[in-house]
């Protein structure tokens, strides 16, 4: 006999309400329980008091007799420190990207840091191109400049 501490829905439509119930494995979410150990209200705000209400002694019995937390339940155990912290490592979650998804992601984060690799690369190529150009250039570009100032104060 599996036993889950799991989370039984209860309330009306759009207005839901749940109770913190220990039952088997094989037992609908709505179905039969063992016993009732807290309640859940989502609809009340995250530091309202009544928002999880849970008997700490029971679920510490639970625990030890062998039952599991589905992942919500244990994220709630794991923020009142009766439980170590969720991670997903420990557990799959259903909506894991695939091997191939995390393959093509990894190339295309390689792909991006060789292209800004080549770009600062030819940036310090350009700047070293213009350092080595010869010095009379740059003053004779500038004359120019100074010369059409001086020529419209005489106008």
């Amino acid at each position: 006999m599996a036993l889950k501490i799991r989370l039984a829905r209860g309330g009306t439509k759009k207005r839901p309400f749940y109770r913190v119930v220990i039952a088997e494995n094989t037992a609908p979410r709505d179905g039969s329980f063992i016993e009732k150990i807290g309640t859940y209200n989502p609809m009340v705000g995250k530091d309202h008091p009544n928002r999880l209400t849970i008997q700490e002694d029971r679920v510490k019995y639970w625990l030890s007799v062998g039952a599991r937390p589905t992942d919500r339940v244990h994220k709630f155990l794991a923020n009142l420190n009766l439980m170590p912290a969720f991670t997903y490592n420990e557990q799959p979650i259903k909506s894991a990207p695939g091997k191939k998804r995390l393959e093509r992601e990894a190339e295309q984060k390689a792909a991006e840091e060789a292209a800004k690799e080549a770009a600062a690369e030819e940036a310090k190529a350009e700047a070293a191109a213009e350092e080595e150009a010869p010095a009379d250039e740059a003053p004779a570009e500038e004359a120019p400049a100074e010369a059409a100032p001086a020529e419209e104060e005489e106008k």
